[in-house]
């Protein structure tokens, strides 16, 4: 049977560069840390440190351990967090990220839910490449994310993703726009269309944006930036100009805009919840179940407006 403490030796040399540096930043003797790798090594039979004068690496099989190792110390780690939480508290904690359109309709509800059964919540709120990045370095259970045209989700397979809501990403325009006699707009009317994009020029609607006119053939002209959808609309509103909105965002869009959805491409992002698969079962499916029902919800007001 592998022992906790053979992987945690790996780590560690893998980290600090030799195995006495190892047993300091593990607090063991170096006579230990020998005795621990020793037994990983005979375990499977081959040689997972090469040590040298300027101090031990690990050798390829040592290296192709290693992820696995840090995976399994890691899913102990948080399994000791969940286990003292609910020793502590009585309640469970999930660590959870949100994209602020999503927050306020579709999380806030999901996280009442979640209080009443006892789940106590940790938020932490970005821009999609931040929570990407905490799902990846493993400091958050589950966050709200979304693909779309032209930018899909990167995730292994230590997360899953289940699907929310499908969110149309809407033109905005001043009432008066020559556009807003249509129902639906195609997007090569706007070819000379100054529009209203986020403060980022990498922000996900304004990639999307570009992906979409480059398939009409020009490049979009931003004339204002902001990262404040009210904001937003009072730009196109005072006739800066037009802009691409996620549905959730428009909230009850201004009486001065006229909002109409593209002719093509029908542009639309993909709302999930992404876990990691070492989070909590019950805790899991408890957000999962939250969430599903807000967004059905949001969906239906959707369909009747």
């Amino acid at each position: 049977m592998l022992d906790v403490r053979h992987l945690q030796v790996l780590r560690s040399i893998a980290q600090e560069g030799s195995l006495a540096a190892a047993g300091r930043a593990l607090h063991y003797s170096q006579p230990t840390i020998t005795h621990h790798l020793a037994a990983l090594e005979a375990h499977f039979g081959a040689r997972l440190v090469r040590r040298g004068p300027r101090g031990a690496t690990l050798t390829e099989l040592g290296e192709a351990l290693l992820p696995h190792a840090e995976a399994v110390l890691e899913r102990l780690r948080r399994a000791e967090l969940e286990v003292r939480g609910l020793a502590e508290r009585g309640a469970r904690t999930l660590h959870i990220g949100t994209f602020p359109t999503a927050g306020a309709l579709l999380l806030a509800p999901a996280v009442k839910r979640l209080h009443r059964q006892g789940v106590h919540i940790s938020l932490t709120e970005g821009e999609l490449p931040l929570l990407l990045g905490g799902l990846r370095a493993r400091e958050l259970d589950a966050a709200l994310v979304f693909s779309q045209p032209g930018d899909r989700l990167d995730l292994d397979e230590d997360f899953e993703v289940h699907p929310l809501l499908t969110d149309p990403l809407l033109l905005a325009m001043p009432e008066d726009h020559p556009c807003a006699a249509l129902d639906r707009v195609p997007l090569g009317e706007l070819r000379d269309a100054a529009w209203v994009g986020a403060a980022d020029p990498h922000d996900p609607c304004d990639r999307v944006l570009a992906w979409a006119c480059a398939q009409e053939g020009y490049e979009p002209l931003h004339a204002m930036r902001t990262d404040d959808y009210a904001v937003v609309q009072g730009l196109v509103a005072a006739g800066t100009g037009v802009a691409l909105v996620p549905r959730l965002a428009l909230g009850h869009p201004r009486p001065d805009l006229a909002v109409r959805p593209l002719v093509s491409p029908d542009l639309a992002r993909e709302i999930s919840v992404a876990l990691l698969r070492s989070t909590s079962a019950a805790a899991a499916q408890e957000l999962i179940a939250a969430l599903q029902e807000q967004a059905a919800l949001i969906t239906e007001r959707w369909s009747e407006t």
